[in-house]
């Protein structure tokens, strides 16, 4: 996995003379997205990301959320959890662990509720990762709540 700039993604594509950032970024955007959607990344969870958009289902938020563990978007992992659910030290918890595991695949298993009408929904998936060459798996049922009409990350089961 290519080790991507931590935080957020620039608002603008970079531009520079040696040209070698802009580059990396158009990569990114034509390469598929790391939520296996089968869509290219800028067409998929980018808009998510970069804000210009926002998840119109529970099981977008969750692709988003993956693929912001896969680019290490730590703030944008905060902003999508619920604040009833948001632990007051979670940017640095994030922080702290966002560059253990190496995410690899994820499969989501079933999804409930969590549609463009829905106020709640659950999504069950398996993310397959590795630490220290080790590999791991995450099966988890995630919840999701709405909050001022926008779907957040509530809190998950393994």
């Amino acid at each position: 996995m290519e080790d991507m700039d931590d935080q957020q993604l620039p608002e603008e594509e970079p531009t520079g003379s040696e040209g070698a950032p802009e580059e990396q970024f158009r990569e990114r955007d034509r390469s598929l997205c790391p939520c296996k959607s089968k869509r290219e990344y800028r067409d998929c969870c980018r808009r998510f990301h970069r804000k210009t958009k926002v998840p119109e289902t529970a099981e977008e938020l969750m692709r988003s959320r993956y693929s912001a563990y896969f680019f290490r978007l730590v703030d944008y992992l905060v902003e999508t959890t619920h604040p009833d659910t948001r632990e007051k030290g979670l940017k640095a918890s994030l922080a702290k662990m966002i560059h253990q595991p190496t995410w690899r695949f994820l499969t989501i298993e079933a999804v409930a509720k969590g549609g463009k009408e829905d106020k709640t929904g659950k999504v069950e998936f398996t993310a397959e990762y590795f630490i220290d060459g080790e590999q791991q798996e995450l099966h988890e049922i995630s919840r999701f709540r709405r909050y001022k009409g926008v779907w957040k990350y509530l809190d998950g089961k393994s």
